[in-house]
């Protein structure tokens, strides 16, 4: 069983990724495995999310023998001042036991690019998409710390096909329900509608085993 193999490791991922983490904690599907988490959003500040990204990988290892990392690639860091510094050079640097989950960021963990095409245009007719996922709601001030109304008209409108949540917890409706007002405002300051896209957590959890399992060997 899945639960088996991630009992003997540690999870240390960005915290935009707690809530379909927590999700399969609560349903058994990572057993015992200890989990560890970032401030979500330190994509924008990645000397921060450097140093909580090793200070949690040593945290976890002091719990268990094997750490998997929940963290994309180049989306995920971009370091300016030294380019050719990557998240994988990150992880290489925290010897052994140490695997990141194969994907490019959060988006990616929750559907492929094929999945993303296919949504796309189902859902937008084809037009370029803002996507999301249930963290991206939950700590929107985070993830887009330090970002003004004038930033965000730079970046979002352009998105035609608006944003979509690649949702696999429900997350998004309950938000729609039980806060509509913030909602509302949240899709006004973005200035481009969001809809949800409720997904399975299949690809994520093929992920995560497939990482897991590289840890096993």
């Amino acid at each position: 069983m899945a639960s088996d193999i991630f009992s003997e490791m540690a999870i240390v991922s960005c915290g935009t990724l707690s809530p379909e983490l927590n999700f399969l904690k609560s349903e058994g599907f990572l057993g015992n495995a200890k989990l560890f988490f970032t401030t979500p959003g330190l994509h924008e500040n990645v000397r921060e999310l450097e140093t909580q990204l090793i200070e949690r990988i040593a945290k976890a290892k002091g719990k268990k023998d094997k750490v998997l990392v929940v963290y994309g690639g180049k989306f995920c860091y971009l370091n300016a001042d030294e380019p050719t510094r990557t998240m994988q050079t990150i992880i290489a640097e925290q010897g052994e036991n140490v695997v990141r989950i194969n994907a490019t960021h959060c988006m990616d963990m929750m559907a492929s690019q094929e999945e993303r095409n296919r949504i796309a245009e189902e859902l937008a007719g084809g037009e370029k998409v803002w996507w999301m996922t249930s963290g991206w709601l939950k700590f929107r001030h985070q993830v887009f710390k330090g970002w003004d109304k004038g930033l965000a008209n730079e970046n979002f409108p352009r998105h035609t096909g608006g944003a979509i949540v690649l949702d696999g917890i429900g997350f998004t409706e309950t938000y729609m329900t039980e806060q509509p007002e913030e909602f509302l405002e949240y899709s006004d300051w973005m200035g481009i509608p969001i809809q949800p896209c409720p997904i399975t957590l299949d690809r994520f959890k093929g992920l995560l085993t497939e990482a897991a399992e590289q840890l096993g060997r």
